[in-house]
Order: structure tokens, then C-alpha cells, then sequence
């Protein structure tokens, strides 16, 4: 399964656009970055803030065909950008429900899925935020990023493209498991 890849230079929310997109093409499988997005969002209406640098990126797939409950989806795509995250730092990486990544006991990245109906088909969307070169600062809760931990520059399309990468295969894993 290959991902078409959308690329903005500034968007609302990479999820927003990727609804967008589902709606008004006949994409079955996609990859949404932006290099700023003005209004990210977070789990249970919260914002998530997005500094220029950090990825933003939205998966969005089609559910026809998987067979698997959103929280094994949950747990594959979080299994995926931590395998991702793995590669650039060296350090622990835990999950912390629902679906964030801490490293240190800092967060480091943030999930956000929908499912959204179109068309009587469910589509998936997997947004994550990765802090890869700035940290916002939020009262009471740590937040670390990529360039803090290992005090050099990471590059972000490297990230993209592994990330998209992981996701390819995992997805067609998950095709020819329920072909069988």
C-alpha cells in the first residue's frame, strides 16, 4: 500500500485537511504535512501548539477490509511512531494512555485519531505531533523535543518519510491479514 502524500506549507490542522481531501477525492490511503499549521488539536478538544519545525503529519487510511478495534489500531500506531521516534533518540520512550509518547517522563509526540464516515466507508485518520526542534511550555506538565535530547538537528523529512514508510507496511500487513 503506498501513500499519496499532501504537502502545504500551512494549513488549519493536518486532520481537518485530511477530511478535507477524503471528501472531495477518491484517496483510499494518504500522508497530510504542513510545515506550520495554525490550529492543531489535541485529545478531548484541547490545542495542541505547533511551533515551526515540529512535524505534523495526518495518516488516513481505509478501515474496509480491517477487521481490528480502534484501540489495536491505537496500539499499532503508537507501536509505530515509537519504533520512528526510536531511530533519532536514544532514550526510553513509554506510551501514556491514550496515546502519547514520553520520553524522560516529558511528552514528546501526541496521537490523534477519528474516524470519520464518508460515503458509507470509515476512514481512519492518524494525526501525530512530534516536538523536533521547540518545546511549548504548558503549566504542571513537562515537554521535551528531539533537539533537546540529543542536542543536534534532526531532520524532519527524514521523519516523514520513515514514518510513512512504517505505515506503508504496517497497512499492508494488516490488508493481507484479513484477506486470509
Amino acid at each position: 500500500m503506498k501513500f499519496k502524500k499532501f504537502k502545504f506549507k500551512r494549513v488549519k490542522n493536518t486532520n481537518r485537511t485530511a477530511i478535507r481531501i477524503i471528501k472531495s477525492s477518491n484517496y483510499k490511503f494518504g500522508m497530510v504535512t504542513s510545515e506550520t499549521q495554525s490550529n492543531g488539536k489535541g485529545q478531548y478538544g484541547k490545542k495542541w501548539i505547533s511551533y515551526k519545525g515540529n512535524l505534523f503529519v495526518s495518516f488516513f487510511y481505509e478501515l474496509k477490509n480491517i477487521n481490528l478495534s480502534l484501540s489495536i489500531l491505537t496500539k499499532l500506531n503508537c507501536i509505530i511512531v515509537k519504533k520512528t521516534l526510536s531511530m533519532y533518540c536514544n532514550k526510553k520512550i513509554i506510551f501514556k494512555k491514550p496515546n502519547d509518547l514520553l520520553v524522560n517522563k516529558k511528552k514528546i509526540c501526541g496521537i490523534l485519531q477519528e474516524i470519520i464516515p464518508v460515503l458509507g466507508n470509515k476512514f481512519l485518520i492518524v494525526g501525530i505531533g512530534i516536538n523536533i526542534v521547540k518545546s511549548p511550555k504548558i503549566k504542571n506538565y513537562p515537554i521535551t523535543n528531539l533537539f533537546e535530547l540529543n542536542n543536534k538537528s534532526i531532520n524532519k523529512t527524514s521523519i516523514e518519510n520513515k514514518l510513512k514508510q512504517l505505515f506503508e507496511k504496517n497497512l499492508s500487513r494488516m490488508y493481507k491479514i484479513n484477506k486470509i
